[in-house]
Formats: C-alpha cells, structure tokens, sequence
C-alpha cells in the first residue's frame, strides 16, 4: 500500500505507523463484525499477538496503538451515528448492510476519522482508505469509498 510506508534516509522504507494503524483498525473492525468479537478482546489480540509481530508467516507492520484504539473505540462508540451518515452518501444499489464486511469495516473507519480527527488533513485520510480498499479489492470498491468519504468531508469539514 503506497501511503503505509515512507521512504527514510538510507532509501529504505519504513512504516508509517498510522498507516499501519488504519490497515490493523479495518481488520480488527471486520473481525468484531464478523466473529461478534468484544472491543477489549479484540484490542488486547492485537496489540499482544499482531501489530508489530509475525502470524502464521506474514509480518505485520508495527503500528500506532493509540491511533488504532482511537479508530477501534470512536467506531464502535459512534457506529449508530456513523452508519446512516454512510449510507447517506451510498449509491442506491449499495445498502449498507448488504456490502462486503470489509468494506462496511473501511468506510465506518475512515467516516470515524474525517468526522472527529480534524487534525488530519481530509486528502490524508480519504487516501489511506482508499489505499486500504486497493489491498482487498480490484473492482469499483476503491472509487466508491473515495467517493463517499470525499462527499462526507464535504459536509463534515470546512473545505
């Protein structure tokens, strides 16, 4: 994913912590959707055994807890807020309950996020989401969230 890492002095890539936040943040959503999982187990599993560590052969990228907290508890707190924002700006043929979980899990996030953490630039965070869709689908998946999240920080955000 092109935004998760930066380029260091050596010419070497490094995370980018918030990046890898975000991916993490988006698994662990799917996770709790999915499995029914708890926000405190479902915390605790990835900050013990994922962020930073290597499962079952694949290296997961170390990541900002705090950030990844951030997104896990703002979206479960504000989920009965966020939902209907989201489906709001969902094209007509795309209900929000019957989208792919990962998705549901991409857009809840990156909504979380445009609407409280101001500090982040909108073009930063639709980007990221954007990316984050690139890694789990090939098809209209990527445009739909950069169109929904770009129209929801329209009204969400002073532009």
């Amino acid at each position: 994913m092109s935004n998760t890492y930066a380029n260091n002095r050596n010419g070497s890539r490094r995370a980018n912590k918030r990046g890898a936040a975000r991916l993490a943040a988006v698994q662990a959503l799917y996770q709790m959707d999915v499995a029914g999982t708890g926000i405190l187990e479902i915390t605790s599993e990835y900050e013990t055994y994922r962020l930073g560590q290597e499962v079952d052969g694949e290296q997961y990228l170390e990541a900002d807890p705090q950030w990844f907290r951030a997104i896990i508890a703002g979206v479960v707190e504000e989920q009965r807020q966020l939902d209907p924002m989201i489906r709001q700006h969902l094209p007509e043929d795309w209900p929000l309950s019957r989208i792919d979980s990962t998705l549901r899990a991409i857009l809840r996030a990156g909504a979380w996020e445009i609407k409280n953490r101001k500090d982040v630039p909108v073009a930063v965070a639709i980007s990221e989401y954007v990316d984050i869709a690139k890694a789990f689908f090939d098809g209209d998946e990527p445009r739909m969230v950069n169109a929904v999240l770009d129209r929801m920080a329209k009204e969400l955000r002073e532009q």
